[in-house]
């Protein structure tokens, strides 16, 4: 059976059952307040009709005395203490009645009781008899119009359960629809995700903050987290074919000239050497870093130490000339400069700016560094196509390309400067980027010295 099935059995189920429980209590109550009432007519009727026999016996024939007093539908007799019943007086619709053996109460009485499937009120009073005795005044009165009474407000009551149950019954399809309709939906977007293959979320109606509210933000907020968990996964994975590519290129650049020359130099033996030494330990720390930027949530594995930024910057344009066979002009006062920070993670940033002045400018590159203030600088600058005012915010967002078209030629995934932005907030470096289209593009490094 379907949720909604079951909200509707339920839910007029649970309804009906209340109806019928409060139907039974009021037919109760208004059927013994209805007795109770009648009962009370009756006792009252024979008092008033015990004090006129008791003063006329004797005086008027017992006949003629009963036969004034004798109820519409009903029997009045006098009984004596031995049971002998005077003459009975019946009305026209109550003469079975007269067929009751007459019985002698010693006190009071006031009952209900049952005569050929009927209900009837019995009164029976004490009275003084012509010949002195005590005997009975005994009146029975049916107690049918109580019973049309309760019959039909027992009828009314079952027709007005039945007509409630019709509004119950659309009440709950339209309560279950208001139910389901979000789980439906729900069911049908996890469809839709199944069979493409793409995200989506659920419509949400912001017309009160209550539980069905609250469960489909809560599958949206999973379906955020899904999509972020596997754009990270994705992110990786371009990451790493982004970042790698530059330290591959280096080591491979110096495997081919030990290939060629490697055994007749031995200074460019020792050279490459060292080059591809610091390139492997450079790839060893990226990809812990691209596993870190992947989870996202983990601290970077800072080794902060004094770096002279001078031997770091020589160091880092030399391999990237080598491996790319492009001329950077370096600018500097040649005086020693040292920074506090990480040199992996220095060199990392410095090769991603490089990198992106490579892919768009053939000109030559200019990098220039120094101290400024309290703290020094790293500038680097190409003759590229430059970057519109209103794109160069958005730059450091991952997968954002200013270009679609030419980045497809270049070739890379958007991720060089979002990932050097995380890098520079790790290291606590300021980055500002100043381009103009068709000049070409300026970024800068403000780092802390020592």
């Amino acid at each position: 059976m379907k949720l909604r099935s079951k909200i509707n059995l339920y839910t007029a189920a649970l309804f009906a059952l209340v109806l019928m429980t409060m139907n039974l209590f009021i037919y109760f109550t208004f059927s013994k307040l209805t007795f109770s009432s009648h009962m009370e007519a009756a006792e009252a009727e024979m008092k008033k009709s015990a004090a006129v026999v008791a003063q006329s016996l004797g005086k008027i024939p017992e006949a003629e005395l009963l036969r004034a007093y004798v109820p519409v539908d009903g029997m009045i007799q006098l009984v004596s203490s031995d049971g002998t019943g005077f003459p009975t007086i019946t009305s026209l619709s109550e003469q079975k009645l007269a067929k009751r053996p007459p019985r002698y109460f010693a006190s009071e009485t006031s009952s209900r009781v049952e005569y050929f499937g009927r209900d009837y009120s019995f009164q029976s009073m004490p009275i003084i008899l012509p010949s002195g005795n005590v005997g009975n005044l005994q009146i029975t009165t049916s107690l049918e119009p109580a019973v049309r009474i309760v019959k039909t407000l027992r009828l009314v009551l079952l027709l007005a359960t039945f007509v409630a149950l019709i509004p119950v019954l659309v009440s709950s399809a339209f309560l279950g629809k208001i139910i389901i309709g979000p789980v439906t939906s729900m069911i049908q977007t996890m469809s839709d995700i199944r069979r493409s293959g793409q995200f989506k979320r659920l419509h949400i109606e912001v017309k009160s903050k209550d539980e069905l509210y609250q469960m489909g933000e809560t599958f949206n907020h999973m379906i955020d987290l899904l999509e972020s968990n596997f754009d990270k996964q994705r992110q990786f994975i371009s990451n790493a074919s982004h970042e790698l590519k530059t330290p591959i290129t280096i080591i491979g650049s110096y495997s081919s000239l030990l290939k060629r020359r490697g055994l007749q130099d031995p200074k460019l033996f020792e050279e490459s050497v060292d080059a591809i030494h610091s390139e492997a330990i450079r790839m060893k720390e990226m990809t812990e870093q691209l596993l870190l930027l992947a989870k996202h949530n983990e601290q970077w594995n800072l080794q902060m130490e004094n770096v002279d930024l001078s031997s770091l910057v020589f160091a880092s344009v030399k391999a990237f000339e080598n491996a790319f066979n492009r001329e950077v002009i370096l600018e500097h006062p040649g005086e020693p400069l040292v920074v506090n920070t990480d040199e992996q993670k220095l060199k990392q940033l410095l090769f991603i700016f490089l990198d992106n002045a490579r892919k768009y400018s053939d000109a030559p590159i200019t990098l220039s560094f120094g101290s400024e203030g309290n703290g020094a600088f790293i500038r680097v600058a190409d003759q590229g196509i430059g970057i519109e005012d209103d794109e160069l915010p958005r730059v450091f967002d991952r997968f954002y390309r200013v270009d679609k078209a030419r980045n497809r030629k270049i070739g890379g995934s958007g991720l060089g400067l979002s990932l050097a932005k995380e890098i520079a907030d790790a290291l606590k470096i300021q980055l500002h980027l100043t381009s103009k289209p068709g000049v070409g593009t300026t970024a800068t490094l403000y780092l802390k010295k020592y």
